[in-house]
C-alpha cells in the first residue's frame, strides 16, 4: 500500500469519525432517553411476552406494565395488557387499552380482534358487529369470522343478518352440521318451516346413510304437526339403509303416538336387539316404558326388551340400574338389590343408585357391615352429600362403632349446615345414639331434646330417650310419659311394649312391668337376650324365681344382655 492510498484512508476515517460526531450532537437529551427508555422497553416487553408463554399472567402483566411507563405509545404493549386484562375478566380495564392499541395501529388485525372481544364481553354486539364486518370486507383472509359474526347477530336479535352470514360461512366452509341446524332454529323462530325443512333435506342429501341428520328432521316436522311427513322420511330413510336402530328407536315413538302399537313395538324389539344402539339409550327407553301402566302386552314387551337388554350390554351400569328398577317395580327388592350392586361395582358415580341400594339394604336387613361398604363408598364418592355421611354413621352405629358413628353424623351436619330440617332431625337423633354409645350420656340427651323440641312426636328418639333414661335411673315420670305415648299408638309394636316395661320396672310398678313385657313377647317373633333377661327380673321382682331363672337361661348368649346375666344364673339372685 502506498504513502498516498494510506493517507487518503486516514483522511476518509477522519471525516466519518467527524460526521458521526456531528450526528450525534444533532440528537437532542430528551430522544436519547427515549432511545434508552425504548430498549428497554423492548428487553421488557420481551421478558413479558416469556412469562405470558409459560401462562404466569401475574409477572406478564408486570413487565408489559413497566414497559408501557418507559414506552406508552407503543401499540403491541397495549394489546399485551388488554389480552391480560380479558383473561382476568376485567373487560373495562381492557377497553382502554386495546382502544389505544387500535388507535396506533389501526389496520392491525389482532388489535381490532381483541376490540370486537371486549365490545362483546360488555354486551355491544354492535360495536363488535362492526369491528368483524370491516376486517372481513377488507381482506379474504379473515373469512374464517363469519360464524364468530353470525354469532354476534345472533346475540343482538338480529337473525335476518345472522341467516346471511351462516350462509356465507356456508359458502366458506361448506355444508356444516352446526351451520345448518343453526340455520334451521333462525328459521323456525321466524316461522319459515318449509325453509328449515328445505335446510335438513339439504343436509340429509349430502350425507345419505347418516341418521343422525335424519332424526334432527324428523323433531322438527314432529314438534310440528308433520307425523305423517315424519313417518314417511323415517320409513323412506331406513327402507334404504335398514340397520340404523336409532332411526327405529325415533320410528317407534312416532308410531307409537299414531296409536300403531303392534308396528311400534316390532321397531322398538329390532332396535333392542342390536348391539351397536348404546345402552343408555336402550336404558332411557325401558324406563319410560316401565312407567307406562302395568298390563299383559306392557309386561311382555319390558320381558323381551329386557332380556335383550342384558344379553347385549351385560356390563352396561345403565343397562343394570334400569334392570333393578324392572325388578323393583316387580317387587322384587332383593333381586332389584343385586343388579343395583353390580351397576356401582363397575361405576360407583351414581348418586341416586347409591342410596337406592343403602336405603334397600337397611330396609331388607342386611348385613351392616356389608352395609357399610357401600356407605363408605357413597362417601369417597360423593362427600358433599350429607345423606350419605348420615347412612354411613348409621351403619356404624349398628356396628357398634360409636366413635366413628359420631364423626360421620357430625360431618353430615356440618355439610347440611340445616338446608334440610328433616335430615338434621334424623341426624340428631342418631348422634343421641352413638353419644350414648360412647358414654357421653348428657350430649345424648341433649341431642334428642333437640329432636323432640322440633318434632315432639318422634318415636325413634322417644323410644331410645325413655330407654336410657330407664338405664340411667333418671328423671323416670318422663321416661314413662314418653313410652305410654309410644305404646298407646303402637300397642303390638314390641321394642316399644319392651321399652315401656322396662321403664314401669325401674318405677317398681312390676305387675304392669309384667304385663306389658308379656305383650312385647308375644309379638316378638325372635327375643332378643335382653327381652328374656328383662323378663327373668320381673318375675324374680314378682317372686317367680324359678321362672325368672328359666328366662335368664333362655337369654345366656342372646344380643345386649347385662353383665350380670351368668351371674344371676349361677347365684339364683338379681343384680343390677
Amino acid at each position: 500500500m502506498t504513502i498516498q492510498i494510506k493517507k487518503i484512508l486516514s483522511i476518509a476515517v477522519l471525516i466519518l469519525i467527524s460526521f458521526g460526531a456531528f450526528s450525534q450532537s444533532k440528537i437532542s437529551r430528551k430522544e436519547r432517553k427515549q432511545q434508552l427508555d425504548d430498549a428497554q422497553a423492548s428487553r421488557l416487553f420481551i421478558d413479558g411476552q416469556r412469562f405470558l408463554m409459560q401462562d404466569d399472567f401475574d409477572r406478564a402483566y408486570f413487565y408489559f406494565q413497566k414497559a408501557r411507563e418507559l414506552s406508552p405509545e407503543q401499540p403491541a404493549i397495549n394489546f399485551k395488557i388488554a389480552e391480560i386484562l380479558l383473561r382476568a375478566n376485567q373487560v373495562d380495564k381492557a377497553l382502554e387499552f386495546g382502544m389505544k392499541a387500535v388507535e396506533l395501529d389501526p389496520e392491525n388485525k389482532y388489535y381490532n380482534l381483541v376490540m370486537a372481544e371486549v365490545y362483546s364481553k360488555q354486551g355491544d354486539t354492535k360495536k363488535a358487529a362492526a369491528i368483524l364486518e370491516n376486517l372481513i370486507a377488507n381482506s379474504s383472509q379473515n373469512q374464517n369470522y363469519i360464524l364468530d359474526l353470525a354469532s354476534l347477530y345472533l346475540a343482538g336479535d338480529e337473525f335476518d343478518k345472522a341467516l346471511e352470514a351462516l350462509t356465507a360461512a356456508e359458502e366458506y366452509y361448506g355444508l356444516a352440521p352446526q351451520i345448518t341446524l343453526q340455520k334451521q332454529k333462525i328459521l323456525l323462530r321466524k316461522n319459515d318451516l318449509q325453509s328449515a325443512i328445505l335446510e335438513g333435506e339439504k343436509l340429509i342429501d349430502s350425507q345419505p346413510g347418516n341418521s343422525q341428520y335424519v332424526i334432527s328432521l324428523v323433531e322438527i316436522l314432529y314438534n310440528n304437526g308433520k307425523t305423517d311427513d315424519a313417518i314417511l322420511l323415517v320409513d323412506k330413510s331406513l327402507a334404504t339403509y335398514p340397520n340404523q336402530p336409532e332411526l327405529q328407536m325415533a320410528a317407534y315413538a312416532l308410531y307409537k303416538d299414531k296409536g300403531e302399537i303392534e308396528k311400534a313395538e316390532k321397531l322398538i324389539k329390532a332396535a333392542f336387539a342390536n348391539p351397536d344402539l348404546e345402552g343408555q339409550v336402550k336404558a332411557q327407553a325401558l324406563a319410560g316404558i316401565l312407567q307406562e301402566p302395568k298390563s299383559t302386552r306392557r309386561n311382555e314387551l319390558v320381558d323381551v326388551l329386557a332380556e335383550s337388554m342384558l344379553s347385549n350390554h351385560p356390563n352396561d351400569p345403565e343397562v343394570l340400574t334400569v334392570l333393578g328398577d324392572k325388578k323393583l317395580f316387580e317387587d322384587d327388592r332383593e333381586g332389584a338389590l343385586e343388579l343395583y350392586k353390580k351397576a356401582i361395582a363397575i361405576n360407583p358415580s351414581n348418586p341416586q343408585v347409591l342410596q337406592g341400594v343403602i336405603t334397600t339394604m337397611f330396609e331388607l336387613g342386611k348385613n351392616f357391615a356389608d352395609i357399610e361398604q357401600i356407605t363408605e363408598t357413597a362417601v369417597g364418592e360423593f362427600p358433599e352429600k350429607p345423606e350419605f355421611w348420615f347412612f354411613d354413621g348409621t351403619a356404624k352405629l349398628a356396628l357398634k362403632k360409636g366413635s366413628e358413628a359420631e364423626a360421620s353424623l357430625i360431618k353430615a351436619k356440618e355439610i347440611n349446615k340445616g338446608k334440610n330440617p328433616q335430615l338434621d332431625l334424623l341426624v340428631n337423633g342418631q348422634l343421641g345414639d352413638a353419644y350414648h354409645q360412647t358414654g357421653n350420656t348428657a350430649k345424648a340427651f341433649e341431642a334428642y331434646e333437640a329432636v323432640l323440641k322440633i318434632n315432639p312426636e318422634d318415636e325413634h328418639v322417644l323410644n331410645n330417650y325413655a330407654y336410657y333414661l330407664s338405664l340411667a335411673k333418671n328423671d323416670l315420670e318422663k321416661a314413662k310419659t314418653m313410652s305410654s305415648k309410644l305404646v298407646k299408638k303402637f300397642p303390638k309394636n314390641a321394642t316399644y311394649l319392651d321399652t315401656h316395661a322396662w321403664v314401669l320396672f325401674q318405677l317398681k310398678d312390676y305387675e304392669g312391668a309384667k304385663t306389658y313385657m308379656e305383650l312385647a313377647l308375644k309379638y316378638e317373633e325372635s327375643p332378643s337376650g335382653v327381652m328374656l333377661e328383662h323378663y327373668g327380673d320381673i318375675l324374680f321382682h314378682l317372686g317367680n324365681s324359678n321362672e325368672a331363672i328359666a328366662y335368664w337361661k333362655k337369654a345366656e348368649g342372646g344380643e345386649e344382655t347385662s353383665e350380670f346375666l351368668l351371674k344371676k344364673i349361677k347365684d339364683k339372685k338379681y343384680y343390677d
